[in-house]
């Protein structure tokens, strides 16, 4: 697995979009134009006041204290500087001015503090939950059995909390077998909740010859953990270590994509009511079903979660993953995940609202 890119950290804050910085560079002009007008012309009138936002317009986008405090510290100097320069202007006016000023620059301080210090509380939060999350998806191997495997996990934008998407390739005596899946929620309850299914799995697929009692064993460990609040989407994938049948339990999740010979194929579980996610087969009075399909040899299949499927483009549309494949020839799932996350990321403006598993596999022999 290649690392997920990393979050920036809060020691300086992120930088402003255009339009921001062009609006606070408008509005210093302004400013430094009224200062300049004041000084040159009627000694009876003032812009002082004004000087006020000289502190709100310094704390936008910083997250050092120092920067409004110093911005305050100029404007007191130039109120100061107006009241010798406008001697008809009432002195109780330019004592207001002076008030403001200091008034506003304590304001635009604590704020700046105060943001400061909620992005560092958030950054060691997520810091947590994302060493428990890495240290649960262990790097998946090259080769195992007849398949060439790769996986790339992407880590969602910074204002988004970690999510609980899980992958896992085994080698089992049944053959191989994969897992990927999404805990519904987000945060350390959503990595808890994975690290019980991916433990519950590891065990599981090592013992039981029936993928869909695999699936079974799942869906009790979730259900214990949260009764019907919570649920795990997830796709579980069993390839034999010879010929070409491979087994899926599609467990509320988004269908695996096959690709051979030029053509995307969605692997639909072939149900006329859909198996449910795990911890909600109870609820429902289901069972888990196996459906068998065709996986030979140079057939790749990729697996995913909807954090691929739901990035949006700056029109507010998603990512029309089973479409793009087609375009994307590479023959190892190394080479269509770099092209396939590449694709994305640039799809959807350089970042992902919620995280991404991609999980890819290709059938050698």
């Amino acid at each position: 697995m290649k690392p997920s890119p990393h979050r920036a950290g809060t020691a300086d804050a992120p930088p402003l979009p255009q339009l921001a910085r062009t609006l606070v560079v408008m509005a210093y002009a302004l400013l430094a134009t009224g200062v300049a007008t004041d000084i040159a012309s009627n000694p009876r009138s003032t812009i002082s006041p004004a000087l006020a936002t000289a502190p709100v317009l310094a704390g936008i986008g910083t997250r050092h204290a120092r920067v409004p405090l110093a911005a305050g510290t100029v404007a007191m100097v130039f109120v100061a500087w107006l009241a010798r320069a406008d001697p008809g202007v009432p002195f109780a006016v330019h004592l207001t001015s002076g008030i403001t000023v200091l008034a506003i620059t304590c304001i635009s301080t604590a704020n700046v503090v105060l943001v400061a210090t909620r992005e560092r509380e958030l950054l060691q939060s997520r810091s947590v939950a994302e060493a428990a999350q890495l240290a649960l998806l262990r790097p998946a191997p090259e080769r195992t059995g007849r398949l060439r495997v790769a996986v790339r996990y992407l880590a969602a934008a910074a204002d988004a909390r970690v999510g609980g998407d899980l992958y896992e390739v085994l080698t089992t005596p049944f053959g191989t077998r994969l897992i990927i899946g999404d805990v519904r929620g987000k945060g350390l309850a959503a990595v808890e909740t994975a690290a019980d299914v991916l433990g519950t799995f590891r065990e599981a697929a090592q013992v039981e010859p029936d993928l869909a009692l695999v699936a079974q064993r799942l869906d009790g460990t979730v259900r214990r953990r949260g009764g019907t609040e919570e649920f795990v989407t997830a796709a579980l994938v069993a390839v034999a270590d010879s010929g070409n049948l491979a087994e899926l339990v599609d467990c509320g999740h988004l269908p695996p994509l096959l690709l051979h010979a030029g053509k995307v194929t969605a692997i639909e579980p072939g149900l006329l009511v859909p198996d449910p996610p795990l911890g909600l087969c109870e609820l429902t009075g289901s069972t888990y079903h196996r459906r068998e399909f065709i996986l030979g040899r140079g057939g790749m299949l990729l697996l995913y979660t909807d954090g691929a499927t739901e990035a949006r483009d700056a029109q507010g549309r998603f990512y029309p993953l089973e479409e793009r494949l087609p375009s994307m020839p590479e023959s190892s799932p190394e080479a269509l995940l770099d092209r396939l996350v590449a694709d994305l990321l640039r799809y959807a403006g350089g970042e992902l609202s919620d995280d991404a598993a991609l999980l890819a596999v290709r059938c050698e022999k």
